[in-house]
């Protein structure tokens, strides 16, 4: 069974940021090697928080189990959340990007 609630829209998440990248912006941020050392401090930061959140011990974030994988990594962060992770903060940084470019034509 397919979990529709939450890994259907974190895995499209991710294709509509690459595809908006790849086929409409076009910034060539995805060949800079900041964006991915970016993505790897966003990454250490995310793990601890949201390990904490998301602790099977003693979780303060719950996931209803029909709606996820189930898959955890690290500290049963779910796979999911580094999923909508990645296409946030690269949404933002190809935004970024774009305006950036756009003023630097101005």
């Amino acid at each position: 069974m397919i979990p529709w609630g939450y890994t259907v829209p974190a895995v499209a998440s991710v294709i509509v940021v690459v595809l908006f990248e790849l086929a409409v912006l076009k910034t060539g941020l995805f060949r800079k090697p900041a964006y991915w050392f970016t993505m790897a401090i966003v990454t250490g930061f995310q793990i601890p928080v949201d390990g904490w959140l998301t602790k099977l011990s003693a979780p303060i974030v719950l996931y209803a189990p029909e709606h996820i994988t189930g898959w955890r990594f690290p500290w049963d962060i779910p796979v999911e959340d580094f999923l909508f992770g990645f296409a946030m903060v690269t949404a933002v940084l190809l935004l970024w990007e774009r305006a950036r470019s756009r003023e630097e034509a101005r």
